[in-house]
Parts: C-alpha cells; structure tokens; sequence
C-alpha cells in the first residue's frame, strides 16, 4: 500500500520475546520471588536455552530493569488523575489510596519498585525517569492544592509508604490499614496547611 511504511518484523519479534522473557520473569518473582530467580528458569519458562537469553538481555539484572521499568509505568498509566478535583484533602486521599492498592496488589512488583530486595541493582537512568516524572508531577499538585511547605512531599512519601508496608506485612489480602487511610491524609492535610506548620524554629 502505498504511504505505508516498512515494518520491521524482526525488531518486532525481538521486542515481543523481551516481553515474555519479562512475564516469565515476573512470573517467578510472583511464586518464587524476587530474588531466587534464575536466567535458567526464565528460559525455561519462556521455552529456550539459558545461553540463548543473553542475546535479550546481558545479565540478570538486565531483566531486573527491564521488570522495573515496566512496573514503574503500570503505576503511572493507573494513576487517578482524572479523578482528582484540585481539593487538597480529596486529592491527596485518592492518591494514597491509589498507591497503598497499587503496592498491595502485587507483592513482587511492591519491592522491586519501592525497596531494594536485589543486591547490588539499581535500575537504569531510563528506567528511573519514569519514576522521578511521576514523583515531580505529584509534587507540583501537592503544591496547587495549597500542600506548599518544602516538608509536604517527603511526608507524604512516608505516610502512603507506612500504610503499604503496614498493610502488606501485617493484613494481606484484607485492608485494615488501607481503612486508616482516610483518617491518616486528614491528619496529614491538617498538619501540612495549619498556620504554624512552616515554622520549625522550634524543632
């Protein structure tokens, strides 16, 4: 046809067997977790030789980006922006809830994005971006809400992040922190807009 341009087929299988190299991977992150995997799994899973993973992937921790990038945006492409009304305490309540659901969801995917289960990996600047957008995005509407103290977006890491640990290691699968929530962000909002909360001359 006219106009349309040439598909590469091959680049297109390539990506498609990283994605199920990645599935797999994820897979056994799920069952076995994070740490205990092995590149010769993965290619079990996936069907080929461990020796043949290395033309997708150079090393295990290759594979360890690649989940932390696609986890990273299946948080940014879930997020309830268009839910958002620019009302502080509404806002800020979806968006904890959001991330303590999100974290709850998927016990794997929770540690590789937001602790550091895997020694020696840090994920790539590539990888990392989509988080460090995401986070500066959160920051300018904390401070549009009237969220402006310097402190706001640190506290607010923390509080979400407590919920979700909390939430994680001590209810799985129910939601007796995920029901704090709530209560926690009216605190938090309280807190962080109250006429004095700037002044840490005293702490």
């Amino acid at each position: 046809m006219v106009g349309t341009p040439n598909r590469d087929r091959r680049a297109e299988r390539r990506e498609a067997t990283r994605a199920e190299i990645v599935e797999a991977a994820w897979e056994l992150a799920r069952t076995e977790g994070l740490a205990a995997i092995s590149l010769r799994e993965i290619a079990r899973a996936v069907g080929m030789q461990a020796p043949s993973l290395y033309s997708y992937f150079g090393s295990k921790h290759e594979i360890y980006d690649a989940m932390f990038a696609m986890g990273a945006q299946q948080f940014v492409d879930g997020e309830p922006w268009e839910q958002l009304t620019g009302e502080a305490l509404h806002d800020v309540r979806c968006i904890v809830r959001y991330y303590v659901e999100f974290c709850a969801a998927d016990l794997a995917r929770y540690q590789l994005l937001f602790q550091r289960p895997i020694p020696g990996f840090e994920p790539s600047a590539a990888s990392f971006a989509v988080s460090e957008r995401d986070l500066a995005r959160l920051a300018e509407h904390l401070v549009e809400v009237g969220l402006t103290d310097p402190r706001a977006l640190d506290l607010f890491t923390a509080l979400g992040a407590g919920l979700a640990s909390q939430q994680i290691s001590n209810d799985p699968g129910g939601d007796r922190w995920i029901r704090l929530i709530d209560d926690a962000v009216e605190m938090y909002v309280q807190y962080m807009t109250a006429p004095d909360s700037h002044d840490t001359s005293a702490r």
